[in-house]
Order: structure tokens, then sequence, then C-alpha cells
């Protein structure tokens, strides 16, 4: 075999081999939700399947990914370090495209997701969004076009949002308003695009 014909089999193995990382890569245009389902159409199918059973809009749905893990699949809470160089570990175990916690993770699965359940599946990571607000519709009272409150309850858990302990964080209203102002754009732009 020559030279030429064994460095590229290599080189194809290589690259089949490494391609996982990349499967969690941001798509390049978060800020047009045409391109963005376009680029990623098994995205936009996620969300469209999790907005026929859990009645949760698109729109909805597209604004809380950007803004929790920008549509980084493997996406993490920073570490935490003591005197600024020893790790404590990270800031939460919220982990994937929805930044689900754990112990809410571990809830959808019983209830609802099933043990094969990934956070870092995009369908999963949708579903559990529906679950989530859709019981936040039923227990409190939330709309499930409403984004900005939504947010605040996906964020602060239904407990928090019930006491209202996001009204002590300025920063959360701010951004929760921002999640809304992102879910109008992205229902504006679906519209055009016909999606």
């Amino acid at each position: 075999m020559s030279r030429l014909l064994r460095a590229a089999v290599l080189l194809t193995f290589l690259a089949s081999c490494g391609g996982g990382a990349g499967n969690f890569s941001a798509p390049r245009n978060l800020d047009d939700a045409c391109a963005l389902a376009q680029e990623r159409p098994e995205y936009f199918s996620a969300m469209q399947a999790t907005e026929r059973k859990w009645g949760v809009p698109v729109h909805v749905l597209m604004a809380t990914i950007y803004q929790e893990s920008k549509f980084v699949g493997n996406a993490r809470t920073p570490h935490r370090f003591a005197l600024g160089i020893i790790p404590l570990g990270r800031q939460s175990s919220a982990y994937g495209y929805s930044q689900a916690l754990d112990g809410t993770w571990e809830e959808y699965q019983r209830e609802e997701g099933g043990r094969g359940a990934r956070r870092d599946r995009i369908a999963d990571a949708t579903d559990f969004m529906g679950w989530y607000m859709h019981e936040s519709e039923v227990r409190l009272g939330i709309s499930k076009f409403d984004a900005n409150a939504q947010y605040l309850a996906y964020h602060e858990g239904r407990t928090g949002y019930a006491n209202q302990s996001y009204l002590d964080k300025q920063w959360l209203v701010e951004v929760a308003a921002a999640v809304q102002a992102r879910s109008d754009e992205y229902r504006d732009e679906l519209l055009v695009c016909g999606l």
C-alpha cells in the first residue's frame, strides 16, 4: 500500500474517531431561529415533538435553551475555587442543553423520561423542558407561552417561584426579560420563514 493511501486511510479513521466532541458544539447563528433550524434540523424536530407532546411553543424552548446552554450539548457550570486556586467542584450539577440539575433530571426520569434519557441528547433535553414547563403550568398557573415567568420558575424551581425568590435577584429578573424578548424574536422569525 502506498504511503499516500495509508495516510488517507489513517486520516479517515482518526476523523471518524474524533467526531464525538463536535456533536456538542453550538450552531453557528444563534440569533436567527430559521438559520438555527436549517443548520440543525434535528434540534428543530425535537422541539416540534416537544411542542406536540407538551404544548410548549418551539420559540419558548429555543429561547430557554439559548439562555441555559447556548445549544452546547455538554455544557456545565464553571468550577468554583477557594483562594482563587483550590478547586471546590462545579457551581451546581446542571448539565446539558437544558442545564437540568441532577435531582430534577432524576425526577423526570422516574416520572416521564425513563432510565435511558440523557441531558446531552437534544430530544431528551427538550422533552424534559416540556415536562417541566407543563408541570409549572399545572401547579403554578404559568402559561406555556409566557417565557419570562416560565424561565423564572425553571431557574428558581417551582417552590422558589411560588415564594417569589426571584424578587431579590434583579439580575435574574433582567435575564428572564431577555429570555422573553428572545422568545418573541424567535417566534417572529419562525413565522417569516414558515416554520
